[in-house]
């Protein structure tokens, strides 16, 4: 379940190009405060991908909510052990 939300949520991942050292810029939109920089797209996908890691994480461990995507969600599936 994990890997299809993460696989969902890049299909909803955003990127252009900003005035920045790291000029490529994505984000998830329906993921809350989830966005990164990389110095290429392909790094910035991959530090996208770590930042959803990262805040589903955090959202699971405070027992918070987690937005379905494409008819998956994770809340049922993931637990804070």
């Amino acid at each position: 379940m994990l890997q299809s939300y993460l696989e969902a949520a890049m299909r909803h991942a955003h990127d252009e190009l900003i005035q920045d050292d790291e000029p490529y810029y994505g984000e998830i939109s329906p993921l809350p405060g989830v966005w990164a920089t990389g110095q290429t797209l392909e790094e910035c996908r991959h530090n996208l991908l770590e930042a959803v890691d990262g805040w589903l994480v955090s959202r699971i461990s405070r027992g918070m909510a987690i937005p379905p995507l494409d008819h998956i969600q994770e809340t049922g599936a993931l637990r804070c052990v």
